[in-house]
């Protein structure tokens, strides 16, 4: 196991891979740097020395300036490297020397075709409210339904959410798009659409959103208005046994990797996450827009101080406006909120080695791997273009993963280096960046890339090992948070509540 790497070239810090006690003298690029202090792992080192002022280099980009001279040997975090950026940012669009990644021979897994030509990874049966006030009563049908679930049928799920109800302009619209979009997916067999009656996003109201997308199916999609009826338990109960044999009619078939579409977050980010889980769903990212299908890159906040990379990456100067606009007007909703655009990162975050949000997004953008950029998606819109695309939504781990879910997503790839268990709509593979964190969790992660630092893995047989491991959850093998039988949804809360 090595003891450090030095990330670029130009860096004049180097990232401790383990625990480097004070005093061990190092090999950086020929020259011997002597560690003046203990350096925790995936914490950076200075290996040429940096004044007050002068910035400091990771991944051959700025991460901050520091904030007081730093010697060599020394440890550079929060305590003496302040963040370089600024507010609303002006930006120029530069694709010199991009180009997208060569087609590679088709893979295939075993999925679900559905009637209107999507694909699903799941045969499900879900339960999804038009209003939190119906959670209780969504629980209720889910547990009876779990009893009399048919073969084929891979599991019953109620999505509650508090939403629905007291929401006005751009925040209720937002709620009935993400709803209808993941009435619309594929992922689910069959639904039950349940509604009280009085709310802002009444079922009749909710049918065009739902028609929007995708003609409404009367075999697969079910509507259940409470206040209408005596006993809703027993009418439920009749609706969700004709759901359940209506999805257990679908069985898996083979099925091109080209129709695949997959989310990409990060979450509990520490200072491997950049070396290792990172740059390797990236290299993943690659691989599967070579065999024509499709990527997410969202969480914008964490874009922040590397956005020009993606910018820069942009197929035509089209999506290079869209993204500025991704950028700005993500800044534009912290400042109209009285919010710092840069407060982050998070205490997780600075325990594990980062320093400040251009170092957390350098390590971020790692995911987008190096292809093209080919759509650039606003909150609860769904993918149209095969290839990489961005999509708005913040930095929060069940609001970023519900949007990827809500855009399309089949099933999603989740980076963390401090370990979380939660799931989102569509399979969640939790990918640790470091193997204490995998052996220590192993109820949690799904996929250990930390043993490219532990074990010397080769990042490009850890990426195929990870492309592998899709194909075989889009055939439908469980990850860890489904065997544990979780499931969330968390939607974009914006404005006022009346």
């Amino acid at each position: 196991m090595q003891d450090f790497i030095k990330i670029n070239a130009n860096d004049n810090v180097a990232v401790a891979l383990r625990p480097i006690p004070e005093g061990t003298t190092l090999n950086v690029a020929g020259t011997e740097v002597t560690t003046i202090e203990d350096i925790p792992q995936g914490h950076k080192f200075v290996i040429k020395e940096i004044k007050k002022g002068d910035p400091v280099i990771k991944y051959g980009f700025r991460i901050g300036f520091a904030q007081a001279d730093i010697a060599v040997g020394g440890w550079a975090h929060t305590h003496n490297v302040k963040t370089a950026l600024g507010e609303l940012l002006s930006y120029s669009y530069h694709p010199e020397g991009h180009k997208d990644v060569e087609p590679t021979e088709p893979a295939f897994f075993e999925g679900y075709m559905r009637e209107n030509g999507k694909v699903g990874v799941r045969n499900e049966v879900w339960i999804i409210p038009t209003v939190g006030c119906v959670n209780s009563i969504a629980r209720a049908i889910e547990a009876t339904a779990r009893l009399s679930k048919p073969e084929g049928v891979d599991e019953v799920v109620a999505f509650t959410h508090p939403y629905g109800c007291s929401q006005t302009t751009e925040d209720q619209e937002n709620t009935r798009k993400v709803l209808a979009d993941l009435i619309n997916h594929p992922n689910a067999g069959a639904v039950l659409v349940l509604g009280l009656g009085c709310e802002n996003s009444r079922i009749e109201i909710m049918k065009d959103y739902i028609n929007a997308i995708s003609p409404i199916n009367e075999d697969r999609i079910k509507f259940l208005q409470v206040q209408d009826v005596e006993d809703e338990q027993d009418v439920a109960a009749g609706m969700m046994e004709e759901l359940m044999a209506y999805a257990a009619t679908f069985k898996r078939e083979k099925v091109n990797a080209k129709e695949l579409i997959v989310g990409m977050k990060c979450g509990g980010s520490d200072g491997l996450s950049g070396i290792t889980a990172n740059p390797t769903v990236g290299r993943f990212s690659d691989i599967l827009v070579s065999k024509g299908g499709t990527t997410i890159l969202t969480e914008v906040p964490e874009m922040f101080g590397a956005e020009t990379i993606l910018m820069d990456r942009c197929a035509n100067e089209q999506l290079f406006d869209k993204t500025v606009c991704l950028i700005n007007d993500f800044k534009n909703y912290f400042i109209k909120n009285g919010q710092e655009i840069y407060e982050n990162p998070s205490p997780g975050n600075k325990d594990g080695g980062i320093t400040t949000l251009e170092d957390k997004s350098l390590g971020c953008t790692q995911k987008s791997g190096s292809s093209l950029v080919k759509g650039v998606l606003s909150y609860a819109e769904q993918v149209k273009e095969k290839g990489l695309n961005l999509l708005s939504a913040p930095g929060n781990d069940l609001v970023a993963s519900t949007a990827l879910a809500s855009s399309g997503a089949q099933l999603i790839l989740f980076t963390t280096g401090r370990g979380t268990p939660f799931a989102c709509p569509v399979p969640t593979v939790k990918i640790a960046t470091n193997s204490r964190l995998a052996g220590k969790k192993t109820n949690w992660i799904d996929f250990n890339a930390g043993r490219i630092v532990s074990d010397d893995l080769d990042m490009d047989e850890a990426a195929k090992e990870l492309f592998q491991l899709v194909l075989d959850v889009a055939s439908g093998k469980k990850v860890k948070a489904e065997i544990a039988g979780f499931h969330d949804l968390a939607i974009f809360k914006q404005g006022v509540t009346l």
